[in-house]
């Protein structure tokens, strides 16, 4: 009777499929934690976004921004997300959201937005500790 013999990869086959797979993963994680990071910011973004309104709104009607006192408080627009706090600045409308709950890069990182008023119109501007390659359109690095 002929010895039949077995089929299966060798060791050298199987320990280059192993370094490609480490090759892979090494390209593949930080690229997951920037998508990561770029979406825990993008929450500051949008959590800002009802105080920005409600803020200009009561600027357009009174002449100021809203403090501790105003029919407006500041601490009524305070928010807080999954990854993120708000805080409203007294009398100065200057948004703060701290990234205290988020992971990696955005660790404790800060976004504040500023109002500015130019002729009437009301504009924001961002600005940010974190790292610039990640942080979403319209901010800058502090």
């Amino acid at each position: 009777m002929a010895k039949q013999q077995q089929g299966g990869f060798t060791l050298i086959e199987l320990m280059i499929v192993v370094a490609i797979i480490g090759i892979l993963a090494a390209v593949a994680l930080p690229a997951y934690q920037d998508y990561v990071a770029r979406a825990q910011a993008s929450e500051a973004v949008s959590l800002s976004t009802g105080a920005k309104t409600a803020i200009a709104e009561y600027y357009q009607t009174n002449g100021s921004y809203p403090g501790t006192a105003t029919s407006l408080a500041v601490s009524d627009l305070a928010a807080t997300g999954t990854y993120s706090t708000l805080a409203v600045t007294e009398d100065t409308g200057v948004i703060v959201v701290t990234m205290g709950s988020a992971t990696g890069a955005m660790k404790d990182k800060k976004f504040t937005f500023s109002p500015v008023t130019t002729n009437n119109a009301f504009k924001w501007t961002c600005t940010s500790d974190a790292d610039a390659n990640l942080l979403p359109k319209g901010c800058t690095k502090a």
